[in-house]
């Protein structure tokens, strides 16, 4: 019964380690690089926000 326990507990310590380096690969393959993303297209808009706003000034 000792072996089942182990074998038990080293089954589930694995697959939560696998999981948690899935979600993890997943973050940084996939989420970063798209917020990454958008806050450069927010960068743009504001600088030509700026840019459109100056041109009119006189």
């Amino acid at each position: 019964m000792k072996a089942f326990g182990k074998g038990f507990f080293t089954g589930i310590v694995t697959t939560v380690g696998v999981v948690s380096g899935a979600v993890y690969a997943f973050k940084k393959t996939v989420v970063e690089p798209m917020e990454e993303r958008e806050a450069m297209l927010e960068e743009h808009r504001r600088r030509a926000l700026r840019k459109s706003r100056s041109a009119h000034q006189r």
